[in-house]
């Protein structure tokens, strides 16, 4: 349950409400020393993992990162970036390796008395086949032969079905759940600057990553300090990235 529960007596945001949280969201680089609150952080990750995510089977991890002597550790990892100088940093991590506990939570966990008979089904069947690899991705090599066959009479899915298809698929529902918690942080009056600049091997040293974990980006959260934006917003126009069908 979040500690800051929605007032029913509100109505949904409005599109331009939408806007203005969108387009205050910047890469600050520069934060203050004040801390971020546990209590933000928390409402904040609750908010990040209502994210859509593929079969609802959540890959995704997250590292809270408050120690002032973690954190200073962490700063030659990051490049010695000034952004890696916040008092807080979340490691956003893709978890490629938990979909076979995540099918198990969807039954232990489900939010009515009885789990119907379909979602049991799907998570005690379906999902095991489509996305378990198998040793050395065994598995998944034999079905790609067998989908090949099969897809000759009918569309068919065909991914996830290899390791590097598998981070694929962690990694695009983890990157849903980290622009919700950056925009999250972003309603709380707190900013945040998305890292990928790291060394990944000191990285999974210094925070002891589990090994099929993916870190996808170090968010560093706190007060923008002076001049903590860089440079002025540049989009390139939307008609080199839209076709219109």
């Amino acid at each position: 349950m979040s500690l800051f529960p929605a007032d029913p007596a509100i109505s949904p945001a409005t599109p331009a409400a939408l806007r203005e949280l969108i387009e205050s969201r910047r890469a600050v680089r520069r934060f203050t020393a004040e801390a971020v609150p546990d209590e933000v952080v928390r409402d904040c990750l609750e908010l990040a993992v209502l994210a859509p995510n593929s079969c609802n089977l959540q890959p995704w991890s997250f590292q809270v990162i408050r120690d002032p002597a973690l954190l200073a550790r962490l700063h030659p990892v990051c490049m010695s970036q000034n952004a890696a100088k916040a008092p807080l940093i979340i490691a956003v991590l893709a978890r490629p390796d938990t979909w076979k506990q995540a099918c198990q939570n969807i039954i232990d966990y489900w939010p009515e008395p009885d789990v119907p008979a379909r979602i049991r089904r799907f998570y005690n069947k379906t999902a095991p086949f489509q996305y378990n690899q198998g040793p050395f991705g065994l598995f998944g090599l034999f079905k790609r032969q067998l989908l090949r066959v099969a897809a000759w009479r009918k569309p068919l899915m065909r991914a996830p079905n290899s390791q590097a298809q598998m981070r694929i698929w962690a990694v695009k529902s983890t990157a849903l759940a980290a622009q919700n918690l950056m925009l999250a942080f972003q309603s709380h009056g707190y900013a945040t600057c998305p890292m990928e600049g790291f060394d990944e091997v000191r990285l999974r040293k210094t925070l002891s990553i589990p090994r099929q974990a993916l870190p996808i980006m170090l968010l560093a959260v706190g007060k923008q300090d002076e001049k903590g934006v860089y440079n002025p917003r540049l989009r390139f126009p939307l008609e080199q990235h839209v076709t219109w069908l």
